[in-house]
């Protein structure tokens, strides 16, 4: 018998015509693969969780600011008023890289800046990449986080 058995004995007696005498044995053993505390997985899923509504909400408030770029260039709204100029101030660096990839199309006062709407694409499928990676590497799902609420409640 190793260290990880045990061996566990019930006597039951069984009464009918004469009192008998039933040994019942089980063997328990100690699981093979170590499993961690419910509460630390918990913990590890939450906080891989908690990561992907970070990316998700980040990659929210690039895509709406990028799409007011482009709709009020696409308007022609005055690049001097303080809403316009704030969008644009902030939205540059997130367009930098991807300007001269595609011309913009110009007619009269109306700017389509289709370098915009690649940036709005190539971010959304950096984020959509990274959480598949995260996915990849240790799965969490929202319906795993609130079966392991359940569970420990």
């Amino acid at each position: 018998m190793t260290e990880q058995e045990s061996i566990k004995e019930e006597i039951t007696t069984v009464e009918k015509s004469s009192p008998q005498q039933v040994v019942k044995t089980t063997k328990q053993l100690e699981p093979a693969v170590k499993m961690e505390h419910p509460q630390k997985v918990f913990e590890k899923m939450k906080t891989i969780f908690w990561f992907y509504q970070i990316i998700w909400y980040i990659v929210a408030v690039v895509e709406i600011l990028l799409g007011f770029r482009f709709f009020l260039k696409a308007l022609a709204a005055n690049p001097f008023s303080g809403f316009t100029f704030f969008i644009n101030s902030i939205t540059n660096p997130l367009t930098l890289p991807f300007q001269g990839i595609f011309g913009a199309s110009i007619n009269g006062i109306y700017v389509v800046e289709w370098s915009t709407l690649f940036a709005m694409v190539v971010y959304l499928l950096l984020a959509y990449g990274l959480v598949e990676l995260f996915q990849f590497i240790k799965p969490v799902t929202k319906e795993e986080v609130e079966q392991t609420v359940d569970q420990t409640t």
